[in-house]
This record gives C-alpha cells, structure tokens and sequence, in this order.
C-alpha cells in the first residue's frame, strides 16, 4: 500500500508539474479597446473572454460600460487613467476622488478583481514632445498613495504602461546587455523604477515586433517571429545569440533596470500583438504565425536569456479590431484584433500554447443590420464628382483595407468607390439616404466582396456603443489621394 501511495503521490507532483508549465488561457490578458464606431455589447465581450477561458484584461478608461459587465466575472483588471488625465491627477485630492470613485467604487463582494491600475498609456512617446514628462511621476505617486489610504495597496498596484522607445542600446554596443533608458528621460526614468520597486509594482512594457519590421524594410523577417532565424544576433558583451526580437527587446530592458538599480524589478509586458491588415506585414498569416510562436513560448515559460524559466505576465493586443481609431502611426492600427470588429475569430489560436488546430469562441447572439450593401450605380448619369464622394465617405468611415498591401489593394477603381460608400452605409446604419451619394450609389442585396476583400455589415444599433467616433480627416489624406487618382479612370 506505501509503494503505491507513494507512486500516486509521483505521478500527481508530475501530473501538477507538467499543467503548471502551460499558461492556460487565464494566465494571458487581452487588451480591450473600445475606439469603435459599432461596439459589441459589454456583457457580451466579457461572455466572449469567459468562454475563451480568458482571465485577464486591460482596458484604456475607467467606462463604467465594461468595468459594470465584468463585476461578479472573476476577471482580473488593469485600468487605465488616459494621459489627458495625468494633469489632474498630480492634486493628490483629485487623484484620491478617482480612486474612490473608480477603484473602491468597484471593491465589493462581486464587484471588479481589479490588480493594476494604469497611469497614463506610453506617456513618454518622443511623438508627445515632452507633453506629460512633468506630470506622469507625481500622478503616479498620488494614484498609489490613494490606493495606500484606501486600504487597498497591498493588493492593487499602480504601474505606467511604457512604450519600448524609452529604453535603447547605443549605436556603438548595439546589444541587449548595453540597454539603458533613453538620455532625454534617464533621471525621471530612474525615479520611476525606483518608486515601481518600493511600491511593489512591476514595469509595464509595450512590445511589437511588427513595428521593427514596418519601420525598417531591412529588418530581417524571421527574426520577427519565434521560429529562429537564419541570422542571429550575438551580444558581444554576454555571448548570448538572440533568435527573435521579442526577446532581445525584452532582454534590453532588464539591461537597463539592473543599471538603474532594479534589476530585479518584475516585467508585465502590456501589449503584444500583430495587425491582419492595412500593411503588406499585417496579414492573418503572420499574425497566427506570429501568436502560435508566443503563445508556445509562454507555455513553455522559458522566459528570456537574461530571465530564464520565468513566467512572463502578457496582455495581447488586441481582442477586437477597432474602425474608430487614429491611423496616425498606419492604416494598421485598425485592425490589432484577435477577432473582427463582430467578435468572430479571425483565425486559429490555440491560447495553451500547445500547437492544436482550434479556433477561439465567438461572441454569442451579435445581430446584425440587413444583409444589404451599397455599391456604385452602374446607371450613374454624371460620375465626374465621384472622387468627391469617396473622400466624403472614407473620412466618415474606415477604408484602410483599400491601402497598399492591404485586403481590398486589388480591386479596381468601381470597387474602391463601392467598399468607400458601403464603409459609410454601413457606419451610417444603412439609414435612408446614406447610400446615394448624389446618384452615384446603390443599395445591393448582392454580396460585392471578393475572396479577399471582404465587404462589412455592421451589427445593429442597438449593439453599437454608446459614442460615436468620427475618423480623423487629416490621417486619410493619403489614402484618399491614391483613392482619387484611381477614380479618375471611372470619370474618364
């Protein structure tokens, strides 16, 4: 009976060892954005993460929205205070009020499992020209000291999601083991990990590997991805040879944290994703090789050559393509999701990291508007304003697709002209009088898209979010132009 039982007790450690090496899907977080023009329903995108297994995530507000649908979830939380906030959180009353309001607010038997909350979100960008260097520290140390004075300190930390662009190597060791914190930002970087250490809370890093391969037509492309490369970089410092980017990126941070005297300073990676479209990189190819690659690295928690074996805390980004969002950085930044704008999967995922075929859960009972599109009349009597028409409807809707090397680059001038004015159509809720355009527009029940470009139809109103977000004129400038010099063909 002891040999047995003790055989037993073996293989229950083994047993116990071997699901502690796999992240199930509860040990990753996704990030939740809501900059749509048609947002699912709160309770539903929080009925999505549960059937996914999904136990973690990050949102960008404090919307009472999804912080209501995810009370008595389970879930846990890291919310956000928006930069424009920061200002008003250096008074140490406002900051206590937001936390009251907010964090304690939700703190009760069945309320938000709330474990971050987030000040501010990549605040230092070079891009922010120095807006909120002098107000992201003092934030900061009022939201944890609001946390500290509402008894809930111990349990809720406040961190600051931080762009990669903080942390560098210089040119002449350009190596991981040479990473320090950016010249401009050192002094105040240092201050914040130092205050991060003596809080008890980790540094937030945003990573893309994507973006390293966007900005740079040189970057090797297989060093974008988890499957090793032909080329890899050897730190000359540690002899340690880097396979991927994730990981030298990763591993320069913790180079500069241990020069600043926080080498031990834990690491939550905030956002890390790959786009599906609106770049000739961002397709559903790459991006499911690019998670499967992640995902089977986090079950394996081999960590990075400077941390290894470590479990690395990740928040994906994103779960849900948002069409409202600013394309200032590229037409890809609408299309991060893991699912589409409807809470459809966009391809396989295997959230245990072990390689199966399986596809996400969907979002359950979405509604849609009629199955009817809007196309170019091919009985137009005048089309010679019909580049008017299409810069009109692509500043009030999303027509990234249409850019180079996206979904919808290859169709011909009518079809750009038809997915800009079903973009608007659909945007507008089908309403009467949004698919005319002066005579050049047509209601269709005919499905216009192709095999690869896909043409949308939007989910209800009474599904859409409560705001409704106009485009940004001048980030489709560009795109229109390449849109009008196409039309001209349809005019001529």
């Amino acid at each position: 009976m002891a040999a047995s039982y003790r055989q037993a007790v073996v293989a229950a450690l083994v047993v116990v060892a071997v699901v502690a090496r796999l992240p199930a899907a509860g040990a990753l977080g996704v990030n939740w954005g809501t900059r749509a023009t048609h947002q699912l329903p709160s309770g539903t995108v929080v009925r999505m993460l549960q059937d996914n297994g999904i136990r973690r995530v990050k949102l960008f507000d404090a919307d009472p929205g999804p912080m209501d649908a995810l009370a008595g979830s389970g879930i846990e939380v890291m919310l956000a205070i928006p930069n424009n906030m920061l200002d008003m959180m250096t008074d140490y009353g406002t900051a206590r009020d937001w936390v009251h309001q907010n964090v304690s607010g939700y703190n009760f038997d069945g309320g938000v499992t709330i474990k971050y909350v987030a000040v501010g979100n990549e605040p230092f960008l070079t891009t922010f020209n120095g807006t909120f260097l002098n107000v992201t520290l003092p934030a900061l140390q009022n939201i944890q000291r609001a946390l500290n004075d509402a008894g809930l300190g111990k349990s809720i930390k406040a961190t600051v999601p931080l762009n990669a662009d903080v942390y560098n190597s210089p040119q002449s060791s350009s190596f991981p083991s040479a990473g320090r914190f950016r010249s401009d930002i050192a002094e105040l970087m240092t201050e914040i990990v130092q205050f991060l250490n003596q809080s008890g809370a980790p540094f937030t890093v945003n990573i893309y590997p994507f973006l390293s391969l966007y900005s740079n037509d040189n970057f090797p492309l297989d060093y974008a991805f988890f499957d090793g490369t032909s080329s890899p970089v050897v730190d000359t410092g540690t002899g340690i040879k880097y396979e991927n980017v994730f990981d030298a990126n990763f591993d320069t941070l913790v180079s500069a944290l241990s020069a600043s005297g926080v080498g031990g300073l834990p690491i939550v990676v905030g956002e890390v994703g790959w786009p599906t479209d609106g770049d000739k990189h961002a397709t559903t190819a790459y991006a499911q090789k690019f998670y499967a690659g992640l995902l089977r690295k986090l079950a394996a928690n081999s960590g990075t050559p400077l941390r290894p074996n470590q479990y690395i805390e990740v928040y994906l980004f994103s779960l849900i393509d948002e069409d409202a969002k600013s394309v200032a950085p590229g037409n890809f930044e609408r299309h991060w999701g893991i699912m589409r704008y409807d809470g459809q999967p966009k391809y396989p995922m295997d959230l245990s990291g072990q390689g199966q075929n399986t596809a996400l859960v969907a979002a359950r009972g979405v509604q849609y508007l009629p199955r009817q599109w809007c196309v170019v009349n091919p009985n137009a009597p005048d089309m010679s304003k019909i580049g008017d028409s299409v810069t009109y409807a692509c500043t009030f809707s999303d027509c990234t697709s249409l850019g180079y090397g996206s979904s919808c680059n290859g169709l011909d001038a009518v079809g750009n002209a038809s997915y800009a004015f079903n973009m608007y159509f659909q945007v507008q809720n089908q309403v009467e009088g949004s698919c005319d355009f002066q005579g050049l527009a047509v209601p269709t029940a005919n499905n216009p898209s192709t095999e690869a470009c896909n043409f949308t139809i939007q989910i209800t109103p009474s599904a859409a979010g409560r705001r409704r977000r106009r485009a940004p004129v001048a980030t489709t400038v560009l795109l229109l132009l390449v849109l009008n010099a196409l039309l001209q063909v349809v005019a001529l």
